[in-house]
């Protein structure tokens, strides 16, 4: 009688057939154009004229995966000074005058790329962003050079709709109040664009 090989039963025995079950994985779709179009809704706090709703619309452009430029406008009105408040009568813009409008045209550098989970189920592309460029702003009856500065974050919800949430600041020099100075209106808005 031949002699089995030392643990030739065993090996048998121990065999076992693996039943994994594969996780299906759906792969991001993001349209490979490079235009996006959309508008955006927050708040603006224009130095000495307190806060107030802004909206407006921007169209952009990504040259790169990293770079991308940005036409935007924009527009909020600004309200009574404190000085007009406590004056009585004393007014020192007309309502026509008090339309706060910017126009500029910026760079972006895309920081941080990433994903968001949401759930177990849900995986998003996001990046944060900064941005900086220049433009005019329509204020007080005079159009002023403008530099904006900010930064930003966008989460791509689907292939073709993506969120945005800016923090921007948009300086000129105004003499409206008697001395010439910087002045600083930042903006905290969220918008949707659209990839096309």
């Amino acid at each position: 009688m031949a002699a089995e090989p030392i643990g030739e039963g065993l090996r048998e025995e121990l065999l076992i057939e693996p039943e994994i079950a594969r996780r299906e994985i759906v792969e991001p779709e993001i349209d490979t154009e490079d235009f996006e179009i959309g508008f955006y809704v927050g708040l603006m706090s224009i130095e000495d004229f307190g806060t107030s709703g802004v909206f407006g619309a921007r169209f952009a452009y990504h040259l790169t995966d990293s770079i991308f430029v940005e036409a935007a406008v924009g527009t909020t009105e600004a309200n009574e000074t404190s000085f007009e408040l406590l004056g009585g009568d004393i007014q020192l813009l007309t309502d026509d005058e008090r339309d706060f409008t910017y126009y500029n045209l910026s760079v972006g550098y895309n920081l941080l790329p990433g994903e968001v989970f949401l759930g177990g189920k849900y995986a998003f592309n996001s990046q944060f962003y900064l941005i900086g460029g220049a433009g005019s702003t329509r204020f007080a009856g005079d159009d002023e050079f403008t530099v904006n500065l900010g930064a930003g974050y966008r989460l791509l919800i689907n292939d073709w709709l993506t969120l945005h949430l800016d923090a921007r600041d948009h300086m000129f020099e105004s003499d409206l109040l008697g001395e010439s100075k910087t002045i600083h209106n930042f903006e905290l808005h969220a918008g949707l664009t659209y990839f096309f």
